[in-house]
């Protein structure tokens, strides 16, 4: 067996009546662990290979702690902590990025990118969504649907109130994972397996999915849909939106430059090139037809929005008489030409 990992991560969870993983807390994920590390959890838990989820006990958890004394004390230090546990037990190993088989793997993956150890799109996450169970997030933690009745009769009976934040299949990111040098005003707006950079603000209105984010600093006041990571510097205005990966079936990555400004209740649906800013109100898709003027403002030609796509220096708008959506930059007309026709 290969002492070579891709992740490896101790954790606790929550699992329902039957048996099955709700939920799963890492701590401290290790992405590249060192094969020493690797060596002694293998010849504890009895790791064989592969991508594994292995269950074990508060007795095992104390076992690695002592052997890994020496080796990591960080993780030393966690197992201690894990062999006080009430909750069920699991070291998920990931030997290789593959596509998802198992809720404890999932976990890890979701986790690996809120730590800040691998940015969004940096991850196969194939599978995810029928691995992620829809579960009640209460106010004692994760509880199965088909057991949620029940236990919020218990509750009242004994004089409590068993509350319900959300049903999702995602749970809150700063419930597992609060990043350095971050605000967020509303942090039911962050879900686990965001990538919030340093220096990033997230507003009350402001949302970020799993596998998007910020590089940071950048304010955003608006949406981050899955897969869209936003660049340094940039600033996302109130209500404005980022078409994902998802939206619409398309394949196209949607990302946003350093030191853009999309306006209020303005959107994309193309990547921003650096420096680009969007009027407020004007939502772009990747077909809208925009005519683009050189820097004295003259007609060069018109466009599909999709061909300006990741084109530094871009003011886009709306022009208040025709309504015409326009793209104004610095460059002149040759300029213009050259560009657009450089990827033909």
């Amino acid at each position: 067996m290969s002492t070579s990992l891709f992740s490896i991560a101790f954790g606790v969870g929550t699992q329902n009546r039957q048996g099955n993983w709700l939920e799963v807390f890492y701590a401290l994920p290790l992405l590249n662990p060192a094969s020493e590390l690797v060596a002694k959890v293998a010849e504890k838990l009895g790791y064989q290979g592969g991508n594994q989820a292995i269950a074990f006990t508060t007795a095992q958890a104390a076992d690695l702690a002592e052997a890994l004394k020496g080796v990591d004390a960080a993780q030393a230090a966690l197992l201690t902590r894990l062999a006080e546990s009430h909750n069920p037990l699991v070291a998920t190993f990931l030997a290789e990025d593959a596509a998802l088989s198992s809720t404890p793997e999932a976990y890890l993956k979701l986790h690996l990118l809120s730590h800040r150890l691998v940015k969004p799109h940096g991850l196969n996450l194939a599978g995810i969504f029928p691995l992620l169970p829809n579960v009640a997030w209460t106010s004692q933690g994760a509880v199965d649907l088909g057991e949620l009745a029940e236990r919020q009769l218990e509750a009242r009976i004994k004089g409590e109130l068993l509350e319900v934040f959300s049903v999702d299949k995602f749970p809150k990111m700063t419930d597992y994972v609060v990043p350095a040098g971050v605000r967020i005003a509303d942090s039911a707006r962050v879900r686990l397996g965001a990538y919030i950079g340093e220096g990033t603000t997230v507003m009350h209105e402001g949302f970020v999915n799993f596998n998007g984010g910020t590089e940071g600093p950048g304010m955003i006041e608006g949406r981050v849909s899955a897969g869209v990571f936003v660049g340094k510097g940039s600033d996302l205005g109130g209500g404005c939106s980022t078409m994902g990966t998802l939206s619409g079936g398309g394949n196209i990555i949607i990302s946003v430059g350093e030191g853009c400004l999309i306006g209020a209740n303005a959107g994309i649906g193309i990547p921003l090139g650096d420096r680009n800013t969007v009027e407020a109100g004007l939502y772009i898709t990747a077909g809208t037809k925009v005519n683009l003027l050189d820097e004295g403002n003259a007609l060069v030609k018109v466009v599909k929005a999709r061909e300006l796509a990741g084109q530094p220096d871009l003011l886009f708008r709306r022009n208040s008489l025709t309504g015409a959506v326009e793209c104004k930059t610095h460059k002149s007309a040759i300029e213009l030409n050259e560009a657009l026709h450089a990827h033909n």
